[in-house]
This record gives C-alpha cells, structure tokens and sequence, in this order.
C-alpha cells in the first residue's frame, strides 16, 4: 500500500467518526496534560532552587576554613600555601570583624567583612537589588555592599530603595594587652550602598580588602575560597584540604544533592500524572477495539480487492499512532496554559505583596518532544493488538460479518 494512500484512510475517521475520534483525542490530552503539568511542577521547583545557586567558577570553588582543632590559621601564608597546590588555580581570603553601622542617626550590630572581586566569584555572592563588586572595582574604597538584614535593622522593606544611601561604621578589635577589652575604631568617612546581596540571615557589610586594611591590622582571615582547575580534580584538593586539618564545603555537593532530590520529585509526580495517561490509553484500546467490529466487514473488501495483512496491520496501526501524537499535542498545550496560567496568576499576585516573581512551572523543549514522541509510542501499543487481529481476519468471514 502506498504511504499516500495509508495516510488518506488513516485519518478517514475523521470525517465519518469525527466526534469519537476527537473524544478520544481528548482523554489520551487529558491524561498527558497530567503529565505535563505534574512534571513541569517538578521542573519549576528545581529552577527556583537552583537558579539561586550561581554556576560556573561557584562549583568549581571549595569554602576552606579552620576548624581549631589543630591551631589551624588561615593567614597570608597560608593562602600562598593554598595556591601552590597542584591543580589550585587562585586562593582568595575573606576577613571579617564585629562593627557598628549607623544610617541616619539610627546604629546596628553587623559583621564588617573584607574581600576581593575573585572571591564574590568564587563563593557566588550575587546583588538582589545594585551591583556586585567586579574585578575593576578592587580599588574601590567608597561603597559597600549590605545583607538583607542589616536593611531589616532599619526598617527597610524594599532592597532598591536602599541602594545609593550612605552607612557610616565602627570597628570593634580586641585591645593588643591581651586583656579583655574592646576597642571602637571609627572609620571617619560615608559609604555608599552599591549592592544588597542575597545573603539571608546574616547581618554582613562587605566592603574591598584594601580599604579594610587601610583601617585594622588582617593577621589571619576568616575563610577562602580555593578555586580549583576542573571539575575531576574537585574532590583531591578537598581530601587533601581536610587531611591537612581545614574544613572544607563544596557547593557541588550541595547542587548534585538537590538535583537527584528533584529528579525523584520529578519522577514521583511522573507516576501520578502517568496514571491518569493509562485510564486515557485504555480508552484508546477500547476505542480501536470498537473501530475494528465496526469495520470488519470493510476489512473483509480490501482483503477481497488485494490488500494484504501486513496492509490492514498498518492501517490500524498508523490511525492509533496519529490519535496518540495529537492527543500528545493536545495535551502538551492544556498543560503549558494551565502552568503559564499559574505562573501568571503567581507573579501578579507576588508584586502585590512586594514579593519576587517565580516560575513554578517550567517546561523545557526536550520534555515536551519527548512527550509528543511517548504520547505516540503510546498510540502504538494501543493500536498493536487490535491491528494484529484485523490482520488475522479471514476475509470470506469478515465479507459475511454483521
């Protein structure tokens, strides 16, 4: 049988069935609607957690700091050590001491911490609101940048509205007699608020390491950054990093966790939207079950006239295969409107509130091919049977079936 010719009685149902056909078209769209929405769920989750996470050098750094069992340090020495390493490209510090911050006669507790613009990088510090110190802002002794905490000491809702204020502080060092005593250094000049980062919970001011310098003696540092050449050798530099004694944390880890987590989300919803495709393809069985009494007697006249059994086989076969790929398609566009619908509805209702626009639903392209294409495969199976038994057909029988 030519293709032409298979593909015209393929799709003769419909013109002589059309309102079963399209019924049946969409309970196979029901069910993979399901599926698609279920596991865009899935999808939207993972982004939302995950886009918080900044890539590139962030999973090819590890976070090193002493544990103080062993008197460990991390000093300027230290972090030449860190950098002779082999397979450590760069080690950046990052240093931090207790200070008072003052905006408009109202006064906080906060951590003052210096770095450089290759440890932001490193560790994935970002700006939620301003900018982010880049590597042409290493000599910049004007600006700072706050957590979202430090806004919260002042009664500051909105990120933007604090980006460009000006923030005075007050070093707090212990005294060089070995007493207890706390000196207060005022660093007598305004910072402007450049960025705010998207530090939660923690009450950190961060402003470039030389202009820290300019004002406290950094005999040790609170922690570094190790950027490490590629990603096979992340796991030698950290073994060897703790059997020096350090404690070392690898956002890797953490992003490799959360993707296996969400691809067990992924597939658990799978399951449940998968449910509701089998009662749609069930239907589809029944539905090409039906077809074939009904056209026995047709199958019996082409059998007559010289049609073959592989012909017949085909014929159903290709007709369940297009019924499967279009309830696909059907399903594939009511699952991304609803899930755009909720993602709408979702932002609109978040800018309201003040609060930061999501996507929870997501539906990247390779998901929904693949949907398209199993939603056919799915047609397939339906229709493999009932073909099968068309094909068997003695002819003389099915000219005679009533």
């Amino acid at each position: 049988m030519r293709a032409q010719d298979l593909a015209q009685l393929s799709t003769r149902a419909f013109k002589t069935n059309p309102m079963r056909t399209w019924l049946t078209i969409l309970g196979m769209g029901v069910g993979t609607g399901a599926v698609v929405v279920l596991v865009g769920l899935g999808f939207g989750l993972q982004q939302i957690i995950l886009e918080q996470i900044v890539f590139g050098e962030t999973l090819l750094s590890l976070g090193v700091s002493a544990t103080g069992a062993q008197n460990l340090q991390i000093t300027d020495e230290t972090i030449r050590e860190f950098e002779e390493k082999d397979n450590v490209l760069d080690a950046a510090p990052l240093a931090r001491f207790p200070a008072l911050i003052t905006y408009k006669g109202l006064t906080g507790n906060v951590f003052l911490q210096g770095a450089e613009p290759p440890y932001l990088r490193y560790a994935g510090i970002t700006a939620s609101a301003g900018q982010v110190f880049t590597d042409d802002d290493a000599g910049d002794g004007s600006s700072v940048m706050l957590s979202p905490a430090v806004l919260k000491l002042f009664g500051i809702e909105e990120a933007e509205t604090f980006v460009g204020e000006q923030v005075t502080f007050r070093l707090l060092v212990p005294a060089d007699d070995g007493t207890d005593e706390i000196l207060e250094i005022p660093i007598e000049k305004d910072y402007l608020v450049r960025g705010i980062t998207k530090e939660e919970g923690v009450l950190n001011a961060l402003m470039m390491m030389p202009e820290l310098r300019n004002y406290v003696g950094i005999d040790e540092y609170e922690r570094a950054q190790v950027r490490v050449s590629t990603n096979e050798f992340l796991e030698p530099v950290e073994a060897e990093l703790i059997e020096d004694g350090y404690r070392v944390t690898a956002l890797s880890k953490t992003v490799d966790q959360a993707s296996k987590i969400f691809q067990g989300i992924q597939v658990t919803l799978a399951i449940f939207g998968g449910i509701a495709l089998v009662v749609s393809a069930i239907g589809m069985f029944n539905t090409m079950t039906v077809t074939l009494l009904e056209r026995t007697k047709e199958i019996g006249i082409m059998r007559t006239i010289g049609a073959s059994p592989s012909d017949i086989k085909w014929l159903f076969v290709s007709e369940s295969i297009i019924v499967g790929f279009l309830g696909g398609l059907s399903g594939i566009v009511m699952g991304v409107i609803f899930g755009a619908t909720i993602n709408v509805l979702l932002n609109f209702v978040a800018s309201q509130f003040g609060g930061q626009a999501v996507q929870l639903f997501s539906f990247p392209l390779t998901f929904l091919t693949f949907i398209a294409l199993f939603s056919a495969a799915v047609g397939y199976l339906t229709g493999i049977f009932p073909a099968r038994r068309a094909a068997s057909l003695n002819p003389l029988d099915a000219i005679r079936y009533e």
